[in-house]
């Protein structure tokens, strides 16, 4: 198999005999051709449709230089700030740099600047403007309306309004990508392409829209921001949802809604393009790409999660829709994986956002939507959705008799709600017999039941029937198996009370929790609108916020109880809470 990588100089041009590029892509992160990573994906879609792509990794922003090495596309730039937000990326929960970018050859930071997509834009237009850009990836599918960002503690506009793009494609991309492109190569407007945002001086052309809070509104008025970000979550559905209109000024940001989900035989298409399944031959001296050691020897099986968590940003970039691939598409890249050289026989995860939702279905998602006001699994799993259990372990059962394989597990994480009923019982013991590497990764996030209600997440109930499952099956099998939880410290609505709660929880159970999470309101989250208006956006309800860094390393450091090093802010919240008598159960 040709195992050449896209284009990233004009001597890789000139060996493949291109006067110009097509297209050419600006990503923040390192290029890894892989398809865990956006930039490769993308540039790989359109070279399958005959494109000629270029990839311009990482530049330096402070200059133009590295802007204009491949020369200028015919058709267009595409501008990615990467796998993460820029400012995610950059920055800690407490804004503070971060000391390592995964994302980044050898780990090193400082590589991509803040606003990464916003900054890389304004490059190009000064270099080429008269050439359009679409910006797309994770930073844009958050930022693409009015929005509370954290790290300034202000609500922006829209990135389409600070960068001056041409377009933006929000959500995975595939198909949007290819019709700009197919309208650029024949000289048409790039307008009402579905999963796409533009901004428009007039919209006396649009039927059927939902007229949002302006941008001005939105800043300078709580409700009216959160009425925004719940029309925005509603209406985020490929076959329901209406096109969306925020006025920004004497202009307007016109959202069209979501791209339909692709079918399985594209996405199987799309994940056995020609990657080269490697980082760039030029990041070797420096040792690689670190984040994508962790992806190498996996397998991506399906996109999108019906979860609806409120802090998490996949309902907004993947949708509530799962997609799956074929069995034989997976088996198929399988084969290839475990041709290569460094392949030791050990798949480390065939997953997705959510481990155990392959295959998952629901008769509404072909033609209505999933349903505007009724979640899918919160309070329980609707009837109607289905999962695909039995059609994972007949995957999971081949996938371990391929040639050269000798073990499959899965790394991701699961919906532990979906492990605690009798139709999971096979499914679960053959994951604990086969497929996990001694750990299980799940999510309880908190044990408040209020906490746990306002981020749309199973009641901790759920999670306690789901650990005494798991052990039950572990000792039925006779294996010492164990739980990696994930917890959230400081979403809206957790008082210091309830961080108490779940450190006497963990002190009881003897679990010292070594995987939690500081939390970060995401632009266009749910959460992210509770954390800035300190209000439930459904409800209308007055919500506790520990917006001091104060108040959240006292909620962290109950939580991590076990470290000498939180013993005198332990000390303080046991004393504002009025709960010395528990000195002795904390040692402080």
């Amino acid at each position: 198999m040709n195992k050449e990588f896209l284009p990233i100089s004009k001597s890789d041009l000139d060996k493949r005999g291109w006067g110009e590029p097509d297209i050419v892509i600006i990503t923040g992160d390192a290029y890894v051709d892989h398809p865990s990573y956006g930039t490769a994906v993308i540039g790989r879609v359109l070279e399958d449709a005959g494109f000629k792509v270029g990839i311009i990794a990482q530049p330096d922003w402070r200059r133009i230089d590295d802007f204009v090495k491949l020369g200028k596309p015919r058709l267009f730039f595409g501008i990615t700030a990467g796998n993460l937000d820029s400012m995610v990326a950059n920055y800690t929960a407490n804004r503070r740099p971060r000391k390592a970018d995964d994302f980044s050859p050898g780990g090193k930071i400082g590589l991509r600047p803040d606003r990464a997509a916003i900054v890389y834009t304004n490059r190009v237009k000064e270099a080429f403007p008269d050439t359009p850009i679409a910006v797309g990836g994770i930073e844009a599918s958050l930022r693409r309306f009015a929005h509370y960002d954290y790290w300034s503690d202000s609500v922006r506009r829209s990135i389409l309004a600070d960068s001056k793009a041409d377009i933006l494609v929000y959500g995975m991309g595939e198909a949007q990508i290819l019709e700009i492109a197919r309208r650029l190569n024949k000289k048409e407007t790039i307008e009402q392409i579905p999963g796409t945002v533009i901004m428009s001086k007039t919209i006396s052309d649009l039927k059927g829209y939902i007229m949002l809070p302006s941008f001005e509104e939105a800043s300078g008025d709580n409700a009216k921001f959160n009425h925004a970000i719940k029309t925005i979550f509603q209406e985020a559905d490929p076959f329901r949802g209406k096109t969306l209109v925020q006025a920004h000024g004497d202009r307007f940001v016109v959202q069209f809604p979501p791209v339909p989900p692709l079918k399985e035989n594209e996405l199987d298409r799309i994940y056995l393009l020609n990657y080269a399944r490697n980082w760039h031959p030029i990041y070797e001296a420096e040792g690689g790409v670190p984040g994508f050691e962790t992806v190498r020897f996996s397998i991506i099986s399906h996109r999108g999660c019906p979860g609806e968590c409120t802090f998490c940003s996949l309902s907004l970039h993947q949708g509530r829709i799962v997609e799956s691939r074929s069995e034989a598409s997976i088996l198929e890249e399988i084969k290839r994986l475990s041709q290569e050289k460094l392949f030791k026989g050990t798949l480390t995860d065939i997953g997705g956002p959510t481990a155990n939702l392959y295959k998952t279905s629901c008769k509404l998602w072909k033609g209505a939507g999933a349903c505007k006001n009724r979640p899918c699994l919160i309070p329980k799993k609707c009837e109607k959705l289905k999962l695909g259990y039995n059609e994972m372990l007949r995957l999971l059962a081949k996938a371990k008799q391929r040639p050269g394989v000798k073990h499959v597990f899965i790394g991701s994480g699961f919906r532990h709600d979906l492990l605690v009923e009798g139709y999971s019982d096979e499914f679960l013991k053959t994951l604990c017999a086969s497929h996990i590497s001694g750990q299980m990764k799940v999510a309880p996030e908190h044990c408040s039941r209020g906490v746990l209600t306002l981020m749309k997440k199973p009641l901790f109930e759920t999670y306690e029937k789901f650990v005494y499952r798991f052990k039950a099956v572990n000792k039925q099998l006779g294996k010492k198996q164990y739980l990696v939880n994930y917890f959230i410290v400081g979403h809206p609505g957790c008082t210091l009370k309830d961080a108490l709660a779940l450190s006497c929880y963990l002190i009881k159970h003897h679990l010292r929790p070594e995987q939690v999470q500081d939390f970060i309101p995401l632009p266009l989250t749910i959460s992210g609108a509770m954390y800035y208006t300190e209000t439930d956006p459904f409800t209308a309800r007055p919500l506790y916020v520990a917006k001091l860094d104060s108040q959240r390393k006292m909620q962290r450091a109950l939580i991590q109880y076990y470290q000498p090093k939180n013993k005198r802010l332990i000390a303080e919240a046991l004393k504002k809470l009025g709960r010395m008598d528990l000195r002795r159960l904390f040692h402080v």
